[in-house]
């Protein structure tokens, strides 16, 4: 009997000691799953974060390229303008060629003319 009771108090002793370890088993698991818990959050606020910037990211690249639309629309119109700019001073520089003939022969014109107009008058 003594040995029944001997033995009854070590399994009392091991089963308070299995309780024990039970219980801080559960505690460690409970701690770990509030962290897994803590971190399954964090990880979906950084997945929200990221298809923000995401969606930031694709609204910018539409700008970039949009922009770099319009300025290759502006350098041509650029380029157009710069073409017709040089024709008209082409132009422009051929109109004052022909004035300034024209001017040149308006004066010795007119210098034919005084002179026939003092020769006349000699007579």
């Amino acid at each position: 009997m003594e040995k029944i009771r001997e033995k009854l108090s070590n399994l009392r002793v091991e089963a308070d000691a299995a309780i024990a370890r039970a219980e801080q088993a559960e505690a460690k698991n409970k701690k770990l799953e509030q962290t897994l818990l803590e971190r399954e959050q964090d990880i979906k606020s950084k997945d929200h974060r990221l298809d923000e910037l995401e969606s930031k990211f694709e609204e910018l690249v539409t700008k970039f390229k949009d922009t770099t639309e319009r300025l290759r629309r502006v350098d041509v119109d650029a380029e157009h303008m710069e073409r017709q700019a040089k024709r008209y001073e082409q132009e422009r520089d051929q109109w004052e060629k022909k004035y300034e003939e024209a001017q040149g022969k308006y004066h010795k014109a007119q210098a034919e003319l005084d002179d026939l107009v003092a020769n006349m008058d000699n007579l």
